[in-house]
This record gives C-alpha cells, sequence and structure tokens, in this order.
C-alpha cells in the first residue's frame, strides 16, 4: 500500500478509536507506529510523546503530524494529520446533534459514567509503559531517570508547579548530570 495512503488510513483508525483524548490514546498511537507498520523505535516512540506534550496543540494530533513527517515528509506529515482530525469532525457534529437531543437521557449518562472508567484504565496504561520505557533502558534501570521521573512527579502532584518549568527542570538536572558524568 502506499505510504501516504497507509498514514492517512492508520491514523484515520486512530482518529475513530483515540477515545479519551491523547493520554488515553498513547498506547494505540504506539501500536500504529511502533508494533504494526513498524515505523518508529521504542526509543523513537518515547521522544515522540515528550515532543508531542511539549510543544502546543492536542497530542494525539502532534503525534500523528510527528510520525508523518518522519514517514513520508511533508505529505506525509499533511496525510497523517487530516487522517487523525477526519473521523473528529464528522463524529463530534453528529454526537452534538445526538447529545442535544437526548442529554437528559439516563442510558446517556450511564454510557457517558462507563467511558470516564475506560479512560481512566487507558490513562494508567500508557503512564506505565512510558515509564517502563523511560526507567528501564536495555533490562536495567536507569536510575537518573527514575529519581527524575520522581521529583518531576512531586513537584507536579504536591507542590502544583507549573510543567513548562518542570520539564524545563527535568531536562536541565538530566543535561547538569550528564555534564558531570553522572549519566
Amino acid at each position: 500500500m502506499n505510504t501516504l495512503l497507509s498514514l492517512f488510513l492508520n491514523f484515520m483508525q486512530f482518529g475513530l478509536f483515540g477515545v479519551g483524548g491523547g493520554y488515553a490514546a498513547i498506547p494505540l498511537i504506539r501500536t500504529i507506529a511502533v508494533q504494526q507498520n513498524g515505523w518508529l523505535t521504542e526509543a523513537v516512540f518515547t521522544d515522540l510523546v515528550a515532543i508531542a506534550e511539549m510543544t502546543p496543540g492536542p497530542i494525539g494530533i502532534n503525534a500523528a503530524t510527528f510520525v508523518g513527517l518522519r514517514v513520508g515528509g511533508l505529505a506525509g506529515a499533511a496525510c497523517a494529520t487530516l487522517g487523525c482530525i477526519a473521523p473528529s469532525l464528522v463524529l463530534v457534529t453528529l454526537l452534538s446533534w445526538l447529545y442535544a437531543r437526548s442529554r437528559g437521557s439516563q442510558a446517556v449518562q450511564t454510557v457517558l459514567r462507563t467511558l470516564r472508567a475506560v479512560i481512566v484504565a487507558l490513562i494508567a496504561s500508557a503512564a506505565i509503559a512510558l515509564v517502563r520505557s523511560a526507567a528501564w533502558a536495555g533490562g536495567r534501570v536507569d536510575w537518573a531517570a527514575a529519581l527524575i521521573f520522581l521529583a518531576a512527579l512531586a513537584l507536579l502532584r504536591w507542590k502544583k508547579l507549573n510543567p513548562i518549568l518542570v520539564i524545563a527542570g527535568c531536562g536541565l538536572a538530566r543535561a547538569l548530570m550528564h555534564a558531570a558524568g553522572v549519566v
């Protein structure tokens, strides 16, 4: 199959089934880009998540654009991005019309409660996969990455620091560790 068409169709699949936002859909992006198509390695996928998180815009669209650019250049980026957003344009229009007509329904409220639980599970799965790939390199624990992860978690969770400052601080900490020969 043509690479551009493959990018479009694969990310259209992501756009259709990537329920719950970018973080919940990270396992699906990983399946498409790493496992099914071999477009990225695990290490590059981890970098993709970091880059997609740091750049403005939805993580799923950023990831699609990144993968498309890497696989098919500018045309690949356009195809992957269009594939990613096309289902949303259609589905959101249809769902908003349906929701406006039936928002008081008990069945609709039950479905929404169920979806919330599934989305939490998807986000937890993505978090575990990212922690594993960041802290376990080549079958051994990367203690520096694990320490930076725990520090970032503490700063974000309990100190409520700005995520941009935490990202910048973690990058600086790792660079200083590298410069000092610790890692």
